[in-house]
């Protein structure tokens, strides 16, 4: 797009502060609730030239993307511009901005979604709609007029299927042309309310927003907003003799508790077959005999020793935790083929629609142990990153949620990198029995921490409040852009500091301090959970990264051709106590941020003390029954 800003009356004018769009860049704001495909119609409109960063003073995640002079910014899924939490505060902060909207709703939920679309008319916004996701809006039996949609909002409607990239074009064009206007058609009490005044629209903006912050005002504001938006949706929607579609009754029937049981349950027996047998399994173990052990080990090894012969240089580069050896081999061969096979997983899962479903089946549960079904998404996510999940446990509605929450997160969840090694090592302890035996233990722990917290904590528990979005069959290029997206962002993140750990790693070997620190924790690891010394050493890497650690365990089990120097049962006691062993470096930053010093520290020692005390009840509990 090459978008050049001008001033015409009604367009793209001036942003909420009065700036002119000529004295800078043009930003174009995409705004919309949750679930409405915000995101795909931003990777429509940007491609790849996008920059996600935190908006300053926050951890809410921004994406932005300058398209010749136009900045596109895609602000958090919202219901409201206003300051109920982090995302709408930073949206309203982003919109006040704006010289134009983008405005995002679904087909489907037209009643939820032209609130925000309102909203934005009543602030005098200029701007555009995408009436999305009209293929799912047929396929239910909804018929939906946009031109008199277009009329009773008097701004221009696009009908969009963004996954399929329809209508994208048009609105490519619209901001090309400078076509992005404002409406007259406010909310009938905002104009008594004004008294029809002549305000300008700065002034009436600023009154507007004023009077939104007192409570008493802004239900009535609400009220009579959501009056006029049902009356749109009487108008505009109708319904077909179209029966009921495969989706729905998909969706409907993972609700049902019996259903969504058997469902959660073959989807963990998938992930199981997927990640643990056939890529941790096959594909990690031909990477690594066929191609680095037979190929690229040998060829750095002689290359290093040819040019430095001995000594630490040649430890610290090629020796057993070599930066170019053991490090490489690692992140190549084994994080990096479970990784994005994991990621591709969740993706999937994601697209589907399916999570939120999950969030509603384990509410019953997760109420009983101080949560609501809520938190079962910080849960997943925390098996792609304990350190984005602990932040996103901010959703959470009480302080005692997150609080519970975050003990969970950092004491029984693995992250994917983790799990997915963990699948891997599953395999070898036994395969169905092992992994019975891990989730019961990992599970029993998770159950006594959640009950003992919603025991000793003040306060409640809040009710769940969750938006169901339709079951949807994943599209491949989304699926694909997702999984490359987080497998590269944990590469870039992961690998300086496996590099790291594996040089401070051989320092210590060289140095004795490795032996002196397994040697101290003989007690612990020989004594208590009887496991060869060097364990020791897979704690102490995971102290640095926890898949670091995981991916030490592999080692000693004889994953990627090395000697196995665990037996099945000694691997599923380092799996259960590798899996409740403290976070990561940088989980245990963010717990300190979000949690503060007192709480932060006492998770941190319980996660030590919970670790080695349920291993040592695992060690001997197995040792007699297997």
């Amino acid at each position: 797009m090459n978008v050049n800003c001008c001033s015409s009356q009604n367009k793209l004018k001036t942003t909420a502060k009065g700036k002119s769009s000529e004295e800078g860049v043009l930003k174009i704001i995409l705004a919309g609730n949750p679930n409405v495909g915000k995101s795909v119609v931003f990777n429509a409109l940007t491609g790849f030239y996008v920059e996600v960063s935190n908006y300053p003073g926050t951890t809410v995640d921004i994406s932005r993307a300058l398209i010749d002079e136009v900045e596109i910014i895609d602000t958090p899924g919202i219901y409201g511009v206003g300051s109920y939490n982090d995302e709408e505060i930073v949206a309203k902060q982003i919109i006040l901005q704006a010289d134009g909207i983008v405005n995002i709703v679904s087909a489907l939920s037209l009643e939820r979604d032209l609130f925000l679309t309102q909203q934005l008319i009543d602030f005098g916004f200029p701007t555009v709609v995408i009436l999305n996701q009209m293929d799912e809006a047929v396929s239910r039996g909804l018929k939906i007029d946009h031109v008199m949609l277009e009329d009773l909002l008097g701004l221009k409607v696009i009908p969009a299927v963004a996954i399929k990239n329809q209508g994208i074009a048009e609105v490519k064009e619209i901001i090309k042309s400078r076509e992005i206007t404002d409406s007259d058609k406010t909310t009938p009490y905002l104009d008594n309310l004004f008294n029809k005044s002549e305000l300008s629209k700065e002034e009436r903006l600023s009154k507007l927003i004023i009077l939104e912050e007192d409570l008493n005002t802004r239900n009535k504001i609400y009220s009579e907003r959501r009056i006029k938006v049902n009356e749109i949706v009487a108008k505009v929607v109708s319904e077909t003799e179209k029966g009921i579609s495969l989706s729905a009754f998909l969706g409907k029937s993972l609700l049902n508790p019996i259903i969504g049981m058997l469902a959660g349950a073959g989807i963990l027996y998938l992930l199981y077959e997927v990640v643990g047998i056939l890529v941790a399994g096959n594909a990690v173990n031909y990477l690594e005999r066929n191609i680095l052990l037979k190929y690229y080990s040998p060829w750095i090894t002689g290359l290093i020793s040819h040019i430095i012969p001995s000594g630490a240089i040649n430890e610290i580069m090629v020796g057993e935790f070599g930066l170019l050896t053991m490090t490489v081999q690692y992140i190549i061969g084994v994080l990096l083929p479970i990784v994005f096979s994991f990621n591709i997983f969740m993706a999937i899962l994601e697209d589907s629609g399916y999570l939120p479903r999950l969030a509603v089946l384990t509410d019953n549960f997760l109420s009983k142990i101080g949560l609501n079904g809520r938190a079962v998404i910080p849960i997943i996510l925390g098996f792609g990153c304990i350190t984005m999940a602990t932040i996103t446990t901010r959703i959470l509605g009480s302080k005692r949620e997150r609080t519970i929450a975050a003990a969970i997160l950092s004491l029984t969840i693995p992250c994917s990198a983790q799990f997915g090694i963990i699948i891997s090592l599953i395999a070898i302890a036994g395969g169905l029995k092992a992994w019975i035996i891990y989730l019961a233990s990992i599970f029993t722990i998770l159950v006594l921490i959640g009950t003992v917290l919603n025991k000793i904590l003040p306060g409640k528990s809040t009710h769940l409040l969750i938006d169901i979005p339709p079951m949807r069959l994943p599209v491949l290029k989304n699926v694909m852009n997702k999984t490359f997206s987080k497998t590269w962002h944990f590469l870039e993140e992961a690998s300086p500091l496996f590099f790291i750990g594996a040089f401070l790693i051989t320092i210590l070997k060289i140095t004795g301090g490795l032996a002196f620190l397994q040697a101290a924790l003989a007690p612990i690891t020989v004594s208590m959970l009887k496991l060869p010394a060097q364990t020791a050493t897979v704690f102490i890497m995971g102290l640095i990264r926890r898949d670091f650690g995981a991916a030490g365990l592999a080692g000693m089990a004889g994953i990627g051709g090395t000697e196995a120097v665990l037996n099945p049962l000694q691997i599923l006691v380092s799996l259960v106590v590798i899996t409740l062993f403290v976070p990561c470096i940088a989980s245990v930053v963010v717990l300190y941020k979000e949690r503060g010093f007192k709480e932060a520290s006492l998770i941190w020692l319980a996660s030590w003390i919970t670790a080695f005390l349920a291993g040592g009840i695992l060690a001997r509990v197995l040792g007699i029954f297997i």
